[in-house]
């Protein structure tokens, strides 16, 4: 946010907001009234696929490539969250909580996951600011409100490990589930700008998931066990390779879409990913694998 003025700021935060925007160096600022020069790292952009939430329990080689990411970037300022399990329709919301909770979203798992805590601070200034900016949009017509969501299993399942002093500011923004798949991808183009001022970008969710496909008694495995799952990912690996969105975006021509994308919740989060990180390169594949026989660990990451 480097260049704007505080008389712009004034309409929409308060003078102890802007002190916390210095604070978490969103800001520049110096002691000496001079411009200060920041020393922000351009973030990558990552798509993380959660899985179950037991993970966050658990010790195996998928926790510890998290570990291993979080510990492979700089810092980031802040992290804003795209997770499979924040659907709204009609509009998008953006968790302005300054103290986001832990949302415990699910059932059927051992008490001992509902009693982790993941107090990570929120970023309610910066919230406000990037709905701001996305209403700002030319032609676009976005519907973003301010909500108080918190942190979903599709966040701190995975922060757990990447980030376990949970001593990041994290912010999620939610799916307009009524939106086909090119709102997405082009939502998250507007949110690109976010990488150069030390904003991590991260979607959580899978490349293939149907739970009413999935063998619960499989072991993790480098392969799927089913032909169509393979294939499904394969394809998917190939077009992000290549940086083929048209193929990405039109994900219903994929074969096996039909079984590995039936409901495309846990999809979308990649196109947020794929949107913010053009120009970016080629991605790389962090972490390959399957869980319960069919259910796609592939996790991704834009430099």
């Amino acid at each position: 946010m480097v260049g704007f003025h505080v008389k712009t700021l004034a309409s929409v935060i308060t003078l102890q907001s802007i002190i916390a925007l210095i604070a978490y160096n969103v800001i520049p600022y110096s002691t000496s009234g001079m411009a200060a020069v920041p020393s922000i790292s351009k973030m990558p952009v990552i798509f993380i696929a959660h899985g179950s939430p037991m993970n966050a329990l658990m010790n195996t080689p998928f926790t510890s490539a998290l570990a291993k990411l979080g510990e492979s970037i700089p810092t980031p300022k802040a992290i804003l969250l795209i997770s499979a399990h924040w659907l709204t329709r009609s509009k998008t919301q953006i968790d302005n909580s300054l103290n986001p909770k832990t949302l415990y979203d699910f059932g059927g798992f051992p008490r001992e996951l509902s009693q982790v805590q993941y107090p990570a601070p929120g970023f309610p200034e910066l919230a406000q600011l990037v709905k701001n900016k996305l209403e700002r949009v030319p032609g676009r017509n976005y519907k973003v409100e301010t909500s108080k969501w918190g942190l979903d299993h599709g966040a701190w399942t995975i922060l757990k490990h990447m980030y376990p002093k949970a001593n990041v500011p994290v912010f999620q923004l939610s799916i307009d589930f009524t939106k086909p798949p090119e709102f997405h991808y082009e939502l998250g183009k507007q949110l690109a700008y976010l990488r150069d001022e030390g904003v991590l970008i991260l979607g959580s969710g899978n490349v293939v998931h149907n739970l009413a496909l999935v063998e619960f008694h499989a072991p993790p495995a480098d392969m799927a066990s089913k032909l169509w799952a393979q294939e499904l990912s394969d394809t998917v690996k190939k077009a992000l390779e290549k940086n083929d969105t048209k193929t990405l975006i039109d994900y219903e021509n994929i074969p096996g879409s039909e079984y590995g994308i039936a409901s495309p919740d846990h999809y979308y989060p990649l196109l947020y990913c794929l949107g913010a990180a053009q120009g970016s390169g080629k991605c790389e594949m962090l972490y390959e694998g399957f869980e319960y026989g069919t259910l796609d660990m592939r996790c991704v990451r834009w430099n």
